[in-house]
């Protein structure tokens, strides 16, 4: 593969590749392989940036050992911002008290949000900088805070990171997409999420051309003038529908199997969904939502036949808007969506980490429910484009990780080939971001230079004969059996990413040749 400037310009066998260019400088693989970069198609960069620098609760086994970790890193004088417990995978559910974590920190101002970034334990020192959560929907005197109550107190411990916190989170986090072959991230911005400086502060930073680059969207209503300001492709991410199946606010039609008397909380109806895609149709921008349970799928797909009775089909497909997450949809929904060109961008490894017939959607939601969750093969099958991203901090940013649930999903038949696994990585967040050009975040001549270089890890495969494998040099080939793709192998080792032509991360030695 030839490269100027920041084009792809030729793909072919080596020895007409060296009489095309001779002066080009070479660079020798050694047995790595060259693919498209990834796209991860929703992330919150300054979350998971001061989740990869602080505090990670993601490997607390119990309350006990939360408390731990708050009572070992709370400092005097700062607030401390942690995340990803997860109480569903300890042997003993039980989350700690306030008391208790009033205890371990002290008067240090403490907010740890749970895996799904839908509740959050704060300590009694981080409620009193935000009062009004004491008043608003989702409070509790004792345990995590859902709803209303946790976006107020979200918000008081974003006020309370400085914007040197901000930055260096925000340049860790782009460093370590860098490495892990991501080349461009959708952030999923919005009040609720981060703040208007909070997003700026990333677009800036993405101008740097030796960092990935970021695509924002602003989940808001009614904010046309603030997306035309920063020049955003559109007002979507995480605009609540509804919140999450670990927190019990999804929006189910059904109550919940471990708490019955909850269906879970929707936080818009059809008419107000109508108005924003219709308004972001007008506008030329993308309208999105953050959806999960099937009670606000439907109101979704109810919203969208009042948009279409407004501005028709045509209009709603050019916009091509989307949706996040969508993981109880049914094949009709699918279709429906599908005939107005609407985006899902889903998260493979959310099943990895929670679903199966023992995991945390079964026990919300039972076995039979849980089963029709993130049905990836019926929203290609029904036509819907895919984006396949990580949510980070939710699951990891680590798309191999992701290319390989999605092909392996916990219920047989839902999953994709790998070679649709890898494309909605790739090219799938692009077509997801606007980008209709057909080539972008493919190798071919004529496309952006967006690639990466991977060294492959040998595997012994579990067997009589204990062979050992090899990566296939096409990692979309989708040859049965593929080690890459075995729950058990090892991921490749990224050596090289790209951006448009420029390495923006680099651990492999060039050989050069004039």
């Amino acid at each position: 593969m030839a490269v100027t400037g920041d084009t792809v310009v030729w793909v072919g066998q080596d020895g007409p590749g060296r009489a095309l260019h001779p002066d080009a400088e070479e660079v020798a693989l050694d047995g790595a392989f060259v693919a498209p970069a990834f796209v991860d198609a929703h992330v919150h960069a300054t979350a998971t940036g001061l989740h990869l620098a602080g505090l990670d609760l993601s490997a607390a086994r119990s309350g006990a050992e939360l408390l731990a970790a708050v009572r070992s890193a709370a400092k005097p004088g700062e607030v401390l911002l942690a995340h990803g417990w997860d109480s569903s995978a300890w042997q003993d559910t039980r989350v700690p008290s306030r008391a208790e974590l009033d205890e371990a920190a002290g008067d240090v101002p403490v907010y740890l949000s749970r895996v799904d970034v839908h509740s959050a334990l704060v300590s009694t020192a981080m409620v009193e900088l935000a009062p009004a959560a004491r008043s608003a929907a989702g409070w509790s005197a004792d345990g995590p805070l859902t709803r209303q109550a946790h976006h107020l107190v979200r918000a008081a411990a974003r006020a309370a990171i400085t914007p040197g916190q901000r930055h260096d989170a925000q340049v860790a986090f782009l460093r370590t997409a860098a490495a892990r072959g991501i080349a461009t991230v959708h952030e999923c911005a919005g009040p609720d999420i981060s703040g208007v400086d909070d997003l700026t502060a990333l677009l800036d930073l993405a101008k740097d051309p030796d960092l990935p680059a970021v695509v924002g969207y602003w989940g808001e209503t009614g904010a046309v003038d603030l997306a035309n300001r920063l020049g955003l492709p559109g007002l979507a991410g995480d605009l609540f529908v509804d919140g999450a199946l670990g927190s019990h606010t999804a929006a189910l039609c059904a109550p919940y199997t471990d708490q019955p008397h909850t269906s879970g909380a929707r936080y818009l109806d059809a008419q107000a969904i109508a108005d924003h895609v219709v308004g972001c149709t007008e506008a030329g921008l993308q309208a999105g939502f953050h959806v999960i349970g099937d009670a606000a799928v439907g109101e979704v797909v109810q919203g969208f036949q009042l948009a279409e009775r407004a501005v028709g089909s045509r209009a709603l497909a050019a916009r091509r808007h989307r949706l996040e997450h969508v993981e109880m949809i049914d094949a009709e929904q699918a279709r429906i969506l599908a005939s107005w060109g609407v985006v899902a961008s889903v998260q493979p490894l959310f099943d990895a980490a929670w679903g199966g017939r023992s995991g945390m959607y079964a026990e919300r939601l039972g076995a039979e429910r849980a089963a029709g969750l993130n049905p990836f093969a019926t929203l290609a099958a029904q036509g819907m484009p895919l984006a396949l991203g990580s949510d980070a901090p939710v699951t990891p940013l680590n798309p191999w990780a992701s290319v390989r649930a999605a092909v392996h999903h916990g219920t047989p038949g839902a999953g994709l080939s790998p070679r649709a696994a890898f494309t909605a990585h790739t090219r799938g967040g692009h077509r997801a971001a606007g980008v209709a050009d057909g080539i972008t975040g493919s190798l071919v001549p004529g496309a952006p230079a967006h690639y990466t270089i991977w060294k492959a890890a040998d595997l012994v495969v579990a067997g009589s004969d204990k062979r050992v494998q090899r990566w296939s040099t096409d990692p979309r080939s989708g040859v049965p059996g593929l080690p890459a793709l075995e729950p058990s192998a090892q991921l490749p080792r990224c050596l090289r990413t790209v951006r448009a032509g420029r390495v923006i991360y680099d651990e492999l030695a060039v050989s050069g040749r004039a």
